[in-house]
């Protein structure tokens, strides 16, 4: 899959990190990685086209868990969240950042995806929305301060992500699985 990632995936992750972290080393670095040189399990929770919420779940066996960490919204129908997934056992397994144009879906997903309830690949299956994921590319990351009070303190891997919904560019995504 990381093959053939769209070019400079630290900027790209870089710009989504400081819509809610600034410096963005407060929260983390990255680097660029090959899919080659990614270890297990992080690989196969990363390098894919599918969402991250039914691999998360799959690999921790149950419905995973919701916490927004904080929101922003724009003009129009723009909207970005900061977010952790959790298992079902209640261990963070995931941080997020998604920037995300609403205009894309109707207004009953809109509600659901701001209600900040349901991770958002879950309330994009229930409502049928068609949505590709692209552009992958893998990073290394390294928690700041911000990254590690969250998700702990220990270099982890992540993905930086692009949805298309029903043929629309929609979603950007900074998806970091928990090393621990």
């Amino acid at each position: 899959m990381s093959g053939a990632a769209a070019p400079d995936p630290v900027a790209r992750a870089m710009r989504l990190v400081e819509r809610f972290v600034r410096p963005a080393a407060e929260c983390c670095t990255v680097e660029p990685v090959a899919a080659a040189a990614v270890p297990e399990p992080f690989r196969s929770l990363l390098d894919h086209d599918r969402h991250m919420t039914v691999t998360m779940e799959r690999h921790h066996g149950g419905p995973v868990g919701l916490r927004v960490v904080q929101t922003e919204e724009g003009p129009g129908d723009w909207y970005a969240r900061e977010i952790v997934l959790t298992a079902p056992d209640g261990r963070v397994v995931q941080f997020g950042i998604a920037t995300l144009d609403l205009g894309a879906v109707d207004a009953a997903t809109a509600r659901r995806i701001r209600a900040g309830v349901e991770p958002l690949g879950r309330v994009l299956i229930d409502a049928g929305v068609l949505c590709a994921v692209g552009d992958v590319a893998l990073v290394r990351v390294v928690p700041g301060p911000h990254l590690a009070a969250l998700i702990g303190p220990q270099p982890t891997y992540g993905r930086v992500a692009a949805s298309a919904v029903a043929g629309r560019a929609a979603v950007e995504l900074l998806e970091i699985v928990a090393a621990g």
